[in-house]
């Protein structure tokens, strides 16, 4: 056996080597072996082979790894990315759908506020108040104060403030987070605006927009402020009340009843313009159920229906709203007049008779026009039945028509003749 002139290369292992003469290996230039008469190797020149070899193998063999990993890692990636953009359009979504989210959470403490400089800003709210002193309330009722506040960028905002003696009541809970509920989701000019909210397990109070003149009860029962409301302007404000709960009604979905509209419960602006408030009893109409509940609203304005039966509809806003209008005209809350409407003495009353007297009667042809028109939206709203009462939306139109009647003799006028308005109405 003879291993010469096959161009072999690489070190010869010693036992083979020294099995065959020298002879054997001859014409293999690149052979090399330990054994004398053979090229000696180089020192290490074996391992130093082997290692270059296992490495480039190793090279190979780590490049097909990264080929076939990467496509997959960036298909994963593409696939968390997509996923995740998916997870927040709903997020966004269903943000939209419960604006009121209980953003900011800690040891049982909810505070959210928004339009003042992108900032929660509790401590400024404290601040303006000097931790609700006496001095800034503006106002008290049964379940809690309003706070007067000027916030440190200007803005003057009013609190609702719970008394500490409620907070702890489920059913106070529950009208609290129903009035963020309701005013996060209305946007109307006539519709009193939330700012923003705190619920704390020792204090719970509503941020609104400031209305400057109060309510149209205190303005009413001001003499000096109750002039300044002439005809015109009183006319407006039941307009304003008007589009208010058209809105709600109407345009709304769910409709929304508010269920305690009062002369409490209207304020108004620096312009006298009113805005509803107070959304604390308001509930959404479930088309699919009974809406019945229990009675809710404050006493002289509740529609007579609701005391023989427990289900809600807008026609009980709407004797709310009747008892308002009248109440507007009237000056004063029409209490006498709305236990004997049916009475032959109260329906021989004459409209300039029951008008505020601390006003000159309506002279102009638009003023008596409009007070007309006012007188006998009302009377129609306080209708006993509800079928026989308005919607808000045709109480709307006929404002936006601006097509009322005139009356030939306004002095002449009687609460029964506004009852029936055919009678004496001429087109």
């Amino acid at each position: 056996l003879t291993w010469s002139y096959n161009r072999l290369k690489g070190p010869v292992p010693d036992e083979l080597a020294n099995q065959f003469s020298v002879g054997a290996f001859v014409g293999n230039q690149d052979l090399c072996s330990n054994v004398t008469g053979i090229r000696p190797c180089l020192q290490n020149s074996q391992p130093t082979n082997q290692g270059v070899g296992g490495k480039n193998h190793k090279n190979k063999k780590f490049s097909y790894i990264i080929r076939a990993i990467v496509p997959i890692l960036v298909f994963l990636a593409l696939l968390f990315v997509t996923l995740g953009a998916l997870f927040y359009a709903r997020q966004i979504k269903n943000n939209k759908n419960q604006p009121v989210s209980e953003t900011r959470v800690k040891n049982g403490d909810i505070f959210f506020i928004w339009n003042y400089d992108g900032k929660i800003a509790y401590h400024d709210i404290i601040e303006a108040t000097e931790d609700f002193d006496i001095r800034y309330c503006i106002g008290t009722g049964g379940y809690g104060s309003v706070y007067k506040a000027q916030l440190p960028g200007g803005r003057v905002v009013a609190l609702k403030k719970l008394h500490g003696s409620e907070v702890e009541q489920p059913n106070l809970r529950k009208s609290f987070m129903s009035e963020v509920k309701t005013l996060t989701e209305v946007r109307h000019r006539n519709i009193v605006r939330l700012h923003g909210f705190c619920l704390h397990k020792r204090c719970m109070f509503l941020i609104y927009e400031y209305m400057e003149r109060g309510s149209l009860f205190c303005v009413l029962n001001n003499d000096a402020e109750a002039v300044e409301l002439d005809w015109s302007k009183r006319v407006n404000i039941i307009k304003g009340i008007v589009h208010a709960l058209c809105y709600m009604h109407h345009d709304c979905s769910p409709p929304i009843v508010h269920r305690d509209v009062t002369s409490n419960n209207i304020l108004l602006n620096s312009e006298l313009e009113a805005v509803v408030s107070d959304f604390g009893t308001a509930k959404l109409l479930d088309p699919d159920s009974s809406n019945q509940t229990i009675i809710a609203g404050t006493y002289g304005y509740i529609a007579p229906e609701l005391a023989y039966t427990l289900s809600v509809t807008e026609k009980c806003d709407v004797y709310s709203f009747g008892v308002v209008a009248l109440e507007t005209l009237m000056g004063k809350h029409p209490k006498e007049l709305l236990s004997s409407l049916t009475s032959s003495s109260t329906q021989s009353l004459l409209l300039i008779e029951i008008l505020d007297q601390r006003l000159p009667p309506p002279r102009s042809r638009s003023a008596i026009r409009d007070v007309m028109l006012v007188s006998t939206i009302a009377f129609a709203c306080l209708q006993a039945n509800p079928k026989r009462r308005p919607t808000m939306q045709s109480l709307s139109k006929e404002f936006l028509a601006c097509s009322t009647p005139f009356a030939k003799c306004f002095h002449d006028i009687s609460v029964g003749q506004l009852m029936n308005p055919q009678v004496y109405l001429d087109h």
